[in-house]
């Protein structure tokens, strides 16, 4: 790597915490530090809604798809507009309404304190397994740079450094800050992805669309394969994509958070649609990465096509090698600090998610006195500092890149997005239901998709039902990934609605939390 590449990477490390701080230098409020007084611009959170969920291993491992799944993904991005549409009337509306600055506040509303603190506690251990595992992926380009100037230094040094300076304008400035500095870090990545295409242009053939479209790099659809275990069949990527997507965008505080920060319900809907847009758009700038690079590679009979196949190489290898050993100077650089950007970004948003959650379904919930605005303020930036430093230990734990529990606690979602989700569609579609069931539901949800994922199998060639108390083998595979929302939703309904049956009448909180919003009297 160029010492230019290695300046662009330090100066963008240095810049990103100077100007988050600037940005969010005047914050007086505990709303503007958890909703930004809720006069964020729509496109600036359609950009930082984007910028959250692009993680490290996202812009690193797109391309690498196009490998072994061509441009199959699409139709999970698809479901993605399915499913944040639905999020935007469906649920967006009852966050508004409540002038909520937490999801769960909705089910503190419709079925008590118990739930809401349930719910929470379920997002904090989510966030704290996803975002540190994403913290430590995003540490692993820096120490091959570092390594390769010859400077050795351990995971945990890494970590520690990028942590503190992402609290830096996370502490200070709030979700504001938070939404600009994303715009920044997207506007980075993104810039990184077209001139990688730009590059990749000058180095192929004038017929290259054709050499992949000819060995299937182009292919959008698959209604051939197996829909319970294979994750690019048509049904199971849309709608799993859908539930997927409602649940981390419609139940989740780390999404929920930016898009209570705009100006009114209209925007929020705007916000939430357009990142469905956007990120289909984006994931196919990715993929059209992937598609230059398997002609550049030299496609199917290339070695890099081979080695994938074989499985001596990892379609994640792909982009990487392409960054540090075919881009130009200075834009190696630029797509490296796009890699930090994502992981920075992600984690700052989870660090802000965390604090307002903690604050508004726990603190406030369980404590009975009214606290003053600025002790509020205080204490958001206090659990703001806290689960910095609880990422930094548990980002800290792993010791090297090949470690395959990253791969299990990026699914951990799996384990929980079904139950978050069913809670809300338990709310709104069983009036019958109390708290009692909504726990109950959302317990054996977790439970149910625990078991699932652990212990049953499908036969890959006649998809019947198996039990086995290990690893999935040749022959016995698990469900695909992207049901796992949709079973859990499944399981939390059922069991909510069947308990919610012993009851005779609605129950009150949720007659009260449908009731239409009052204007106010004119005056006489």
């Amino acid at each position: 790597m160029n010492p230019v590449d290695l300046v662009i990477v330090v100066a963008y490390l240095a810049a990103m915490p100077i100007i988050g701080v600037l940005i969010g230098r005047k914050q007086k409020s505990a709303s503007d530090y958890f909703v930004g007084e809720r006069s964020m611009p729509w496109w600036a959170v359609t950009l930082s809604v984007v910028a959250t969920e692009t993680s490290t291993l996202t812009v690193i491992s797109t391309p690498g798809l196009v490998f072994g799944s061509a441009f199959l993904f699409l139709q999970v991005a698809f479901g993605y507009i399915i499913g944040r549409t639905i999020a935007a009337f469906v649920l967006l509306p009852r966050y508004f309404k409540g002038n909520y600055v937490s999801a769960y506040e909705f089910l503190g509303k419709r079925f008590g304190r118990g739930l809401q603190g349930t719910a929470s506690v379920t997002f904090v251990i989510t966030r704290l397994l996803a975002e540190g595992l994403r913290l430590f992926a995003g540490a692993i380009p820096i120490k091959v740079i570092l390594d390769h100037y010859g400077i050795h230094t351990a995971y945990w040094h890494i970590v520690v450094l990028l942590t503190g300076l992402t609290v830096i304008y996370a502490f200070v400035g709030g979700i504001k800050s938070v939404i600009w500095v994303d715009v920044i870090q997207w506007s980075l990545y993104i810039l990184g992805a077209i001139a990688a295409i730009i590059v990749l242009g000058s180095k192929l053939p004038a017929g290259w669309t054709s050499i992949a479209s000819d060995q299937g790099k182009f292919k959008l659809v698959d209604f051939g394969m197996n829909l319970l275990t294979q994750p690019y069949a048509f049904l199971c990527a849309v709608i799993g994509g859908a539930f997927l997507s409602m649940a981390s965008h419609g139940a989740d505080q780390l999404i929920v958070g930016r898009l209570l920060s705009c100006r009114n319900l209209r925007d929020g809907q705007r916000a939430l649609i357009g990142s469905s847009l956007l990120v289909f758009v984006q994931f196919g700038l990715f993929l059209v990465v992937g598609a230059m690079l398997f002609v550049y590679t030299g496609g199917a009979g290339g070695a890099t096509a081979t080695n994938i196949a074989k499985g001596t190489m990892s379609g994640d290898d792909v982009f990487p090698n392409f960054i540090v050993n075919d881009l130009p100077v200075g834009l190696a650089g630029l797509l490296i600090a796009g890699i930090l950007a994502s992981t920075m970004g992600a984690l700052a948003s989870a660090l802000n998610a965390l604090s307002t959650s903690t604050i508004a379904d726990l603190y406030q919930r369980f404590t009975s006195k009214s606290v003053e605005d600025s002790k509020l303020l205080r204490h958001g930036r206090m659990w703001t500092l806290i689960w910095a430093v609880v990422f930094a230990i548990f980002a800290s734990l792993f010791t090297n890149s090949k470690d395959p529990v990253i791969q299990q606690g990026l699914g951990i979602v799996g384990y929980t997005y079904g139950a978050l989700l069913g809670a809300f569609f338990l709310g709104l579609l069983v009036k019958k239901a109390r708290q009692a069931d909504a726990v109950v539901a959302f317990v054996a949800s977790v439970v149910g998709m625990a078991f699932i994922i652990l212990f049953v199998k499908f036969d890959k060639a006649t998809t019947s039902v198996h039990l086995q108390f290990g690893a999935a083998t040749k022959t016995l595979v698990p469900l695909a990934t992207f049901w796992y929302t949709f079973v859990g939703v499944i399981i939390s309904l059922l069991v909510g609605g069947l308990l919610a049956l012993r009851h005779r009448d609605a129950d009150p909180k949720s007659i009260e939390i449908d009731a239409p919003e009052t204007e106010p009297e004119p005056a006489a």
